[in-house]
C-alpha cells in the first residue's frame, strides 16, 4: 500500500529528527566521558530538547493517522453479519 506524499515526508521529518536526537547524545555522552561537566549540562539541554520535540511530532503524527483511520469507511472483508444459510 502506497503512503499518500504527507504521510512520506512525515516520516522523513521524524527520521531526520531522530538522527539529530542520536546525534546530540552521542555529544553529550563524549563530553561525559571527557569530564566536562559544565559543558554536558549544557548539552544534556540541547538533547532534552530535541527529544522533546521528536516526541511532539511523534504525538502529532500518531494523532493525525488515528483521526484519518477515523474516517475511513469500515473494511468490506469483516462482514457486519455472519451470512445465513437457508
Amino acid at each position: 500500500m502506497d503512503r499518500p506524499a504527507s504521510s512520506q515526508a512525515d516520516r522523513l521529518l521524524l527520521d531526520a529528527k531522530k538522527a539529530i536526537l542520536q546525534e546530540q547524545h552521542h555529544r553529550f555522552q563524549d563530553l561525559q566521558r571527557e569530564e566536562r561537566w559544565d559543558d554536558a549540562w549544557k548539552q544534556l539541554h540541547v538533547t532534552l530538547t530535541c527529544a522533546a520535540d521528536l516526541l511532539k511530532d511523534s504525538v502529532c503524527l500518531l494523532e493525525k493517522v488515528v483521526a484519518q483511520k477515523k474516517q475511513l469507511p469500515p473494511s468490506s472483508s469483516s462482514p457486519s453479519e455472519p451470512p445465513r444459510s437457508f
